[in-house]
């Protein structure tokens, strides 16, 4: 893959299953605060860049793709099941590959919230803070309607052929998940790693794993999740959100909110779902300033 602006790392690579092996960003001191950021679909560690390069002097960044996604292996259906546990089990994997035993950070967008919250409620006593853009733990909320354009991906056969055909996805994503539209090179990076129908297969994944009813694959984990949320309302948490995201909107902000009163908030009302890149010279000096405010004990 050409040069990606803003991006001067080297991704590390490690088998995560047998046969399939995982990309993520280690960068860092090797003794630093842990904060592990976690993406979602139909990005890739790419949405972190600023935050990383922003924190690396300090602290340990850990950033994988998610198997299907950025620099990682797009295994078919046969080799991998595409299921929000086995993205809670390939984080769980690489930590303990790397020897990451001790108090985290993590940070969510999209799906990663809830991979992320996956992992929490297995170690609640290491997440010691949260840094939150733009996600959900929780099944959809009653006053919000699911929205068209996930129905079309999750359920119909034109809209799998889209996404899958055309990344219709990824690539509507690039334009209409910012507010701030992103410079072509760029937008070309968040494209890139979905260029082929077989390359596709996650971001059709992630849609399908939506879960909207009892029975569905991800549904007792999210609604477990749910349940759990306030649990973790003693930890420091920092929530970034764009109010113009149509799918995590002002109702899965209030949500968190609810659950946890006493997290700092910083909302925009000229910010879309990809918080960061409308953002970034806001909320990375936030986030860090955040972090600074509430070191972990020693």
């Amino acid at each position: 893959m050409n040069a990606l602006p803003d991006y001067p790392f080297t991704p590390a690579r490690t088998d995560i299953r047998p046969g399939i092996a995982l990309s993520y960003l280690d960068e860092g001191p090797r003794d630093g605060e842990v904060v592990v950021m976690l993406h979602g679909n139909p990005s890739w560690s790419y949405y972190w860049r600023h935050l990383v390069l922003a924190l690396r002097d300090k602290y340990r960044c850990i950033v994988p793709d998610h198997v299907g996604m950025g620099l990682s292996d797009k295994p078919d259906d046969a080799a991998y099941r595409y299921t929000l546990q086995s993205r809670v089990d390939d984080v769980e994997a690489l930590l303990d590959k790397l020897g990451i035993t001790g108090p985290v950070t993590l940070a969510v967008h999209d799906w990663g919230g809830m991979i992320g919250m996956g992992w929490a409620m297995r170690h609640p006593e290491r997440v010691k803070r949260w840094v939150v853009l733009n996600t959900a733990m929780f099944t959809l909320p009653e006053a919000k309607p699911m929205p068209w354009q996930l129905t079309l991906g999750r359920d119909m056969k034109l809209g799998a052929l889209m996404i899958r055909g055309f990344n219709a996805f990824s690539s509507g994503a690039s334009y209409f998940g910012v507010d701030r539209r992103m410079p072509a090179d760029v937008r070309r990076a968040y494209v890139a790693p979905y260029d082929t129908w077989d390359n596709r297969i996650s971001t059709l994944r992630f849609i399908q794993d939506i879960p909207l009813r009892e029975g569905d694959p991800a549904w007792a984990l999210v609604s477990q999740a749910g349940k759990m949320l306030p649990a973790f309302a003693d930890r420091p948490a920092f929530i970034g959100w764009g109010l113009n995201d149509f799918v995590f909107d002002k109702h899965c902000l209030d949500a968190f909110t609810r659950a946890w009163p006493r997290a700092e908030v910083q909302a925009f009302d000229d910010a879309n779902h990809y918080v960061l890149e409308d953002k970034h010279e806001v909320l990375v000096p936030r986030i860090r300033a955040f972090l600074e405010q509430h070191p972990l004990a020693a």
